[in-house]
């Protein structure tokens, strides 16, 4: 694959960037759990099933389900008990091998982050990470989704063609292929639990990881 044909690379980061996509499946049971295990194991089997998409959106959905009153104040403590757990797993989560060679080897391309995390959260673990200074196109996550932030970075001249999109779940492709981005699928920390017989129907490209690709 000859990745210094593309202007723009977009990076996916629970599952591509970030060996992250266990702490959050992990985060969002214990943030539940106090509404009893069958409502947690019900918001794991709703996220999983919905890979990259918005935690507030999630949240919105188990509160809808299975909170019965003070729903915009349990809202709050549920974001913010995750928060905290996710927090500490994504200092502690491996970053991908491979990263800063992949930046020497595409230094022409522009790098973005559009992730479902949040961007705050994002642009904090990047920054004490170490792996801020890659991204020179920018880190954008929720409360956006992915539709609103390609197509805003797309409009403001910030994603050029032709461009690539680096992720792990459906949503990824979904995405991607709404704004003409070409899609890579990463295979090796990916959640998608049925991402072979997609990935023959839709004929998209994929590897291992970003290693893989130095």
């Amino acid at each position: 694959m000859n990745l210094k044909r593309y202007k723009t690379l977009v990076f996916d980061c629970d599952g591509v960037i970030l060996d992250s996509n266990k702490v959050k499946t992990e985060a969002f049971y214990k943030a539940a759990l106090p509404y009893g295990e069958e409502a947690a194991k019900g918001l794991v089997d709703y996220h999983v099933a919905r890979g990259g998409v918005s935690r507030y959106k999630k949240f919105e959905w188990f509160v809808d389900t299975f909170v019965k009153d003070n729903k915009t104040t349990k809202l709050d403590q549920l974001l913010g008990s995750y928060a905290g757990y996710v927090r500490t797993g994504l200092m502690e989560c491996d970053v991908v091998d491979g990263l800063n060679e992949l930046r020497v080897l595409t230094a022409d391309a522009n790098w973005l982050i559009v992730s479902g995390g949040d961007q705050n959260e994002l642009r904090e673990v990047f920054k004490k990470r170490n792996i801020s200074n890659l991204f020179n196109g920018g880190i954008f996550g929720s409360p956006d989704n992915k539709d609103v932030i390609l197509e805003r970075e797309i409009s403001s001249g910030n994603i050029h063609f032709p461009g690539l999109f680096l992720g792990d779940s459906k949503y990824d492709h979904e995405a991607s292929t709404k704004v003409n981005l070409e899609f890579l699928f990463i295979a090796k920390w990916s959640e998608f639990s049925n991402w072979e017989n997609y990935q023959k129907k839709h004929k998209f490209q994929k590897c291992d990881s970003i290693y893989t690709l130095i």
